[in-house]
């Protein structure tokens, strides 16, 4: 069996233990090296075949799931964070349905959810947002026109952004744009959850210079919204006089 697993955000233990069972009984082990902790690797048995894929192209990642899976070892390819949110998986299964090799996906703790958690905060605040949107600045590889980043933020939901510090001016002033205020309050966390993380808090009016300041370069989450730091109405869910399928609520 092939297994896409979702290594989490960064901290080892934030694997779930679907994963952790599957990576200590993997026969070969092909994981994203620049962004899962290597020590992830201390839980693979003796013997592991252990493939670092940041230099490898597609081809050459499915030619190793193939040959495994042809001498009927366990395979486990493990991704940063979870493997359905930019994790190029989809590409690589539909390789192996065109073989009729069989494969699963193990999901695992995002970096997006990580980071808000980071922070001490909610995505979904009652009477603040009730959406998240996910979503990067078009850089290298270009997004979609109709998802260009100013158009999202005039939704004004919560909104967390990948793969975007590099360009953190422009992402700035996108968002000002679309929020149509540069006092949005935001923050970037680098490296959630692994020993070296950071906290940059601030609004689209200063953020960029902090960040510049910081030297923060990749490896970065982006999170704006009115969520952050601010007031909200108390949940129904938990409200006294609020009745639903499991509690009578007082009048």
């Amino acid at each position: 069996m092939i297994s896409f697993v979702g290594a989490g955000p960064g901290d080892v233990d934030l694997i779930s233990v679907k994963g952790r069972k599957l990576l200590q009984n993997a026969d070969i082990v092909i994981y994203a090296g620049s962004l899962v902790s290597n020590e992830h690797l201390q839980f693979c048995k003796e013997g592991c075949g252990i493939y670092d894929s940041a230099s490898m192209t597609l081809e050459e990642v499915i030619d190793i799931i193939k040959e495994g899976s042809k001498s009927g070892k366990k395979v486990v390819r493990l991704h940063t964070g979870d493997p359905t949110i930019y994790g190029a998986i989809k590409e690589q299964m539909d390789l192996l349905d065109k073989d009729g090799i069989e494969y699963e996906v193990i999901p695992g703790v995002s970096s997006f959810t990580a980071s808000c958690a980071a922070i001490k905060s909610e995505f979904t605040l009652p009477g603040v947002s009730q959406t998240v949107i996910i979503t990067r600045m078009e850089g290298r590889t270009p997004v979609p026109g109709k998802e260009d980043l100013e158009r999202l933020a005039s939704i004004k939901a919560s909104m967390a952004i990948f793969l975007s510090v590099q360009d953190i001016e422009k992402v700035v002033q996108k968002l000002a744009a679309g929020y149509g205020s540069d006092n949005v309050p935001i923050a970037v966390i680098y490296k959630a959850t692994w020993k070296e993380q950071r906290i940059i808090k601030g609004t689209l009016k200063d953020i960029a210079e902090k960040v510049k300041e910081a030297n923060i370069k990749n490896f970065a989450q982006i999170l704006v919204g009115y969520f952050i730091d601010t007031e909200y109405e108390r949940s129904l869910l938990y409200h006294p006089e609020f009745t639903h399928g499991f509690r009578e609520g007082k009048s």
